[in-house]
């Protein structure tokens, strides 16, 4: 039987297909080395097509071993797999933007990346330090220009290391900023979403200027290690597990589908070989309107990462309405 794969959204500006479903790969608290290189290829196997990474999630070496790897064995080809990645907070400048991605797709083994993201929109002290810190502790602040940093952005797209552009944790006035003076437009944003945390107005807004939204911990990172007992958990709630009852799914699969149906698409992670299998089949089956608004809910703007270290910064992006 042939390998169910993602759907796909078509990104404006170059109309190149991304897969909705991606297998994220930020597994900071729980891998070992080399299980992230095997999960990627659980992940392909089981009909991912888009993996989704990041330099300061400090394993795109695996990654690339993983996709090497599986395209050596004939499983795909390097066209059939969208990769995503994105610059950390230390390589803001111009320069350096384009010094990230190359070092990304070095160990990535690619020589382009299909989508790049700034991954937030505050920056660190240049180096290698992805957190430099000073005397007291904490972190050491730069404070370049967000449009010298998508200049840099472009610089890749123009350099051929990167197909598309995009950006991530920002806010609504900020992404104003950069659509307004940007050649190449962001296609795509990646914020947390979940059913405690809709993030509604920003999804809206984000979508009428005509990005694609993805959202990172959809499930509501139940495993993180600083979950509190009083905190929100969307997959444990009645709402949720009687829907998935009555559908003969998984509560994972319930809100995932929820997104969907939403028009975002979704960046999901496990080490888990069945889970990882699971949270792709998310296509076989619908949502009532009535299913969608019991779900929808469950918000309580409930936000669960806040990036804290970078409160004090004038770009930190979390205190703007939205």
């Amino acid at each position: 039987m042939a390998t169910k794969v993602s759907k796909t959204v078509s990104l404006p500006g170059t109309g190149d297909q991304m897969p909705v479903v991606a297998y994220g790969t930020w597994t900071v608290w729980q891998s070992k080395p080399g299980e992230v290189c095997n999960s990627v290829k659980v992940a392909i196997a089981a009909g991912y097509r888009h993996i989704d990474c990041a330099w300061v999630y400090d394993n795109e070496e695996e990654v690339g071993q993983a996709i090497a790897d599986k395209i050596a064995d004939g499983s795909i080809k390097r066209e059939d797999i969208f990769v995503t990645t994105k610059i950390w907070d230390n390589h803001h400048s111009r320069e350096r933007v384009k010094l990230n991605v190359q070092k990304s797709l070095e160990k990535l083994q690619l020589s382009c990346a299909d989508l790049v993201l700034v991954h937030w929109p505050t920056s660190f002290k240049d180096g290698d330090d992805n957190f430099p810190k000073g005397p007291d502790g904490k972190i050491i602040y730069a404070f370049h220009d967000l449009l010298d940093t998508w200049k840099g952005m472009e610089d890749c797209v123009k350099a051929g290391l990167a197909r598309n552009i995009g950006i991530s944790n920002f806010n609504s006035k900020q992404i104003q900023r950069v659509l307004d003076a940007a050649t190449i437009k962001p296609c795509s944003l990646q914020i947390e979403v979940n059913p405690t945390f809709s993030n509604e107005r920003l999804v809206q807004f984000a979508q009428t200027n005509s990005m694609v939204v993805s959202s990172y911990a959809p499930l509501g990172a139940p495993g993180r290690p600083w979950k509190q007992s009083t905190d929100p958990c969307a997959i444990e709630d009645p709402v949720i597990t009687g829907l998935a009852s009555k559908k003969g799914k998984s509560p994972a699969q319930v809100i995932l589908r929820w997104h969907l149906q939403r028009g975002l698409c979704v960046c999901v992670k496990s080490l888990n070989a069945d889970r990882i299998k699971q949270n792709l089949d998310v296509f076989d089956f619908e949502l009532s309107a009535e299913e969608m608004s019991q779900i929808s809910g469950l918000n309580q703007n409930f936000r669960l990462y806040t990036q804290g270290v970078t409160a004090e910064h004038p770009e930190y992006p979390f205190k703007a309405e939205f």
